[in-house]
């Protein structure tokens, strides 16, 4: 029972999107200003073909079991991109699977030439923040750039 991590394909895109709304709503975050109201969760592969972004999927025995990814989101500083939709499935957590989706989507970051990484989360995800800060994560005291994401109140930035 190998976990596969590989980009995303448009075949991946509806079991993605079920995987992200089942995690918000486990962690009653399912609101708008979130992902799960964002029309692009709907169709990933499509986002990141914008140049300068990646999403990488966790795959085992054919099923989707978590992703996250690297985008150059509006109205953040030159240099930096933004670690986004970064979830694991409930049975696949505590096996480092967000780690290495994470530590994933940061060497794309620098692959890219970006020398900061932003994030937004919610108290409510203790351990992704604990995760993060792990990384090196720093938390700040307001956003940074325009995701749309007007309900996220955890903001965080990495100095690659």
């Amino acid at each position: 029972m190998a976990v596969t991590i590989r980009k995303i394909e448009a075949a991946d895109n509806k079991a993605t999107a079920e995987m992200i709304r089942t995690i918000l709503r486990e962690f009653k975050i399912d609101k708008p200003g979130t992902v799960y109201t964002d029309p692009t969760t709907d169709d990933l592969s499509t986002l990141f073909e914008q140049p300068g972004s990646a999403y990488w999927i966790a795959e085992e025995d054919g099923e989707i079991i978590g992703g996250c990814g690297i985008y150059p989101t509006a109205g953040l500083p030159d240099g930096c991109a933004e670690l986004v939709k970064l979830y694991t499935s409930a049975a696949s957590r505590g096996k480092g699977i967000g780690k290495l989706l994470m530590e994933k989507s940061i060497e794309s970051a620098q692959h890219f030439g970006y020398n900061e990484v932003y994030l937004e989360s919610f108290p409510e995800l203790t351990t992704a923040i604990y995760m993060y800060e792990k990384a090196g994560f720093k938390k700040l005291s307001a956003p940074l750039g325009h995701s749309g994401h007007f309900a996220c109140n955890v903001w965080m930035l990495l100095v690659l």
